[in-house]
């Protein structure tokens, strides 16, 4: 059975899309961007604090689907400029422990708002 996840807590669609969406234990997570919720802007301080607004997001959908970081199973990162790899990695990496995810990173021209930084998630939970 498929289900819609959404939560006030993480920034809403801007496309017909939806944050989430539940099939049987998995949760397949749209892309983010660092939109906060709270402000409504785009999040541009610095490549770790745009990083961190990304992962605080995909964890409010997280956790609004009864799942935790500890659940993600697949992830994908978008980067505009693979300078900020290293960067993105330190922030990302604190979200999870030795068990990390199976991911790819990749470096694409533009990302949706100009945004530099976009990860989606794959959670996997036994019902």
């Amino acid at each position: 059975m498929k289900s819609i996840v959404n939560t006030s807590k993480a920034p809403a669609p801007i496309g017909p899309y939806n944050q989430a969406v539940k099939a049987g234990g998995t949760l397949y997570i749209s892309g983010q961007i660092p939109l906060s919720v709270s402000s409504g802007e785009i999040i541009v301080d610095d490549i770790e604090a745009e990083t961190k607004q990304v992962m605080e997001n995909i964890n409010a959908i997280l956790s609004k689907a009864g799942c935790s970081f500890q659940d993600v199973v697949k992830t994908t990162i978008f980067l505009s400029d693979m300078s900020h790899f290293n960067d993105v990695n330190r922030v990302y990496g604190g979200y999870f422990d030795d068990e990390a995810p199976a991911r790819e990173t990749v470096a694409v021209k533009t990302l949706p708002k100009n945004v530099r930084v976009e990860i989606s998630a794959i959670a996997f939970k036994q019902e």
